[in-house]
């Protein structure tokens, strides 16, 4: 099935606890990711792509449509009927259930850690397949790591900034990708480093240990 775009932009924020209960689930948040990566697809070109079988994939793509996560759409062919994802671009939201809030052993931190574990499996992916990639996108991929000095304030415009300039190019909606263009994986995460309050207190530290 060739990749359809131009869909109308529809930005969800998932609180519900049922969809975050779905996607605890590493298969379902697999193919929620390959239908808003590549656009409709059947369970079966689902599972070619996710390690499964078609009737597994379709029994989770089910699971997902009852929480509004997933639709099913027209066959071109009439046959095996495709699938995608309800919405274009999806966050997740601070779940007023305490069972779901984010925090240890809940399933929002689960969700939370998988994405962040399955975004480093993409890299490590991307990387050893690198020489098998054209000359041109191997050139033009980017593996970067900056450390910035932000205020709350400056690190929100940023982010906001960068939303502007990306959001153009997400591929379920773009409708004027030209001749050679394909599905590019790109994420930003940015937060104040987990480090910082150690090196301050070391700084602190150091400082006295200075005093006369």
């Amino acid at each position: 099935m060739s990749f359809t775009s131009g869909r109308p932009e529809r930005r969800t924020t998932v609180t519900d606890p049922r969809a975050l209960r779905a996607l605890a689930h590493p298969l379902r948040l697999a193919l929620l990711d390959h239908l808003m990566s590549f656009g409709p697809r059947t369970a079966s070109e689902c599972a070619a792509v996710v390690g499964s079988t078609p009737s597994n994939c379709s029994y989770h793509l089910r699971a997902l449509a009852k929480v509004g996560l997933v639709e099913a759409v027209d066959a071109d062919d009439g046959r095996e009927r495709p699938w995608r994802s309800a919405s274009t671009g999806l966050t997740f939201g601070r779940s007023e259930d305490p069972e779901f809030a984010i925090g240890s052993d809940t399933v929002e931190r689960a969700l939370a850690d998988r994405q962040v574990d399955d975004e480093a499996a993409l890299i490590h992916r991307a990387i050893a397949q690198r020489d098998d990639q054209p000359v041109e996108w191997r050139e033009a991929s980017m593996l970067f790591g900056y450390a910035l000095r932000l205020t709350p304030a400056e690190l929100r415009e940023l982010g906001e900034k960068l939303d502007a300039l990306i959001r153009p190019y997400i591929a379920l909606t773009r409708d004027d990708a030209p001749a050679g263009s394909d599905v590019v994986a790109l994420h930003l995460n940015a937060f104040r480093h987990p480090d910082a309050d150690a090196a301050a207190r070391a700084a602190d530290a150091s400082s006295e240990e200075d005093l006369p």
